[in-house]
């Protein structure tokens, strides 16, 4: 069993905002992976299912959780999961906003500290472990003369929220390879900067491309005599 849990705040009123991203993946996580219908459990929301089968890959049961006790008390219901399932750190994965990455960036971290994310810091304190596994998908810094909690609390334009919509959907799947292939085939896989590996993609076919042959190089025909052409390459 893995548990994949992402961190949000309930309710109508923060629908759709930068804070509920981790809700919004989770939500994605359960699609992929054939969901049973959610429940309330471990006060949140809770539903399970496993990893798709993907070619020798052995399919992972899946636990997915959102907490429903706020962001900044995540924790309680985290522990509660955990203890039920008797899951070690290691079977867990964290999805949360980050405000220091670039809008729909990802980043795949098998622990460490909090780094400022509050619902993070919670996990970490009821687990009494930095040893979590999370996966940080960026918001992007707030505009000039924007308080931090008024923008990550704040709801996506209609602009971001189709951009997120493929962001999140990216980060579902790097959740998933979590579950399947472990912390580092994730990292390797989904942390590498989208407009490096672009780059990186255009070289490569540029290298593959054939070159041009100059047609002034040519002979237009070619002596059958080794004899006979221009008297010995006057």
């Amino acid at each position: 069993m893995k548990l994949i849990v992402g961190l949000g705040n309930p309710g109508r009123k923060y629908e759709q905002t930068r804070h509920n991203v981790g809700f919004m993946v989770a939500a994605k996580v359960a699609s992929l992976a054939v969901a049973d219908p959610s429940k309330i459990r471990f006060e949140g929301e809770f539903a399970e299912g496993v990893t798709p089968r993907s070619g020798g890959v052995s399919q992972e049961k899946l636990a997915i959780l959102c907490p429903h006790t706020y962001m900044n008390a995540s924790g309680k219901s985290v522990r509660k999961a955990c203890d039920f399932y008797k899951l070690d750190p290691s079977e867990l994965l964290v999805i949360c906003d980050d405000v220091d990455l670039a809008a729909g960036r990802l980043r795949i971290r098998g622990s460490g500290s909090a780094g400022g994310q509050r619902g993070l810091a919670d996990i970490i304190r009821h687990l009494g472990t930095d040893q979590v596994a999370r996966l940080r998908l960026g918001i992007g810094r707030p505009p000039q003369g924007w308080e931090t909690a008024d923008y990550v609390l704040g709801k996506f334009n209609k602009q971001e929220f189709e951009s997120f919509e493929l962001a999140t959907t990216n980060a579902a799947y790097a959740a998933l390879d979590w579950a399947s292939g472990g912390v580092a085939f994730a990292m390797n896989r989904h942390n590498a900067d989208p407009a490096a590996k672009q780059k990186q993609k255009s070289k490569q076919k540029s290298k593959q491309k054939p070159k041009k042959t100059d047609k002034n190089n040519l002979p237009t025909s070619a002596p059958s005599d080794p004899g006979q052409g221009n008297g010995g390459g006057e």
